[in-house]
């Protein structure tokens, strides 16, 4: 078992603003992580969410400078309307979890990638090239982009429901298996780095 259970969504802007920050904290005390792309709709759909489009206006123009705010911080380049977004998740959900499967490249750098090219790079990461070329800036074989699709399928299924069981209900979403500790969003990364050093 891993020592960090990163449940994510390959469209979420606040996993593209977490970068590798988690792969950097991970590094310092020794923990392992294992990546969850999950169905960010579904999740919503059964833990009280709402999909932006779908907020009143009043939440959707915060959400928007939030994000203006989030990227400064983070010194990250964002198109916090991007053209290719919302786009279908699962094909490169289901290439993260060929990579995750196969090992031999960079994981954290591969999910950063995927949601570059979304909000910074105005590529559909529903397109195969788009998968392809992030699967080998990762260091993976670009054609895990066309193997094990029923695997894939099934994983993200059930990473899906796993989230919800656990109490996940948004993206990124941080759990701390050795005592089912739970950070939300890229803005907790700092929290999570405290815990894990207070935990020695």
């Amino acid at each position: 078992m891993a020592d960090i259970d990163y449940f994510f969504s390959t469209i979420s802007p606040y996993t593209y603003l977490a970068a590798t920050r988690l792969e950097e904290i991970a590094a310092r005390h020794g923990a392992t992580i294992a990546y969850k792309p999950v169905d960010l709709l579904a999740v919503f759909a059964r833990t009280g969410g709402v999909p932006p489009d779908q907020r009143a206006p009043a939440r959707q123009e915060y959400r928007l400078q939030e994000l203006w705010r989030q990227a400064r911080k983070a010194g990250l380049p964002l198109n916090p309307v991007p053209r290719h977004w919302p786009t279908n998740p699962a094909p490169s959900s289901y290439a993260v979890i060929a990579a995750a499967n196969a090992g031999g490249g960079d994981m954290g750098r591969l999910v950063h990638a995927l949601t570059r090219s979304c909000w910074a790079d105005e590529r559909d990461v529903a397109d195969d090239a788009v998968i392809r070329a992030c699967l080998e800036e990762a260091g993976f074989d670009p054609s895990l982009a066309d193997s094990g699709l029923l695997l894939g399928a099934e994983t993200y299924a059930a990473n899906t429901e796993e989230a919800v069981a656990r109490g996940a209900f948004g993206a990124p979403f941080y759990i701390v298996n050795a005592d089912d500790e739970r950070f939300w969003g890229q803005d907790r990364l700092d929290d999570l780095d405290a815990h894990l050093a207070a935990r020695g």
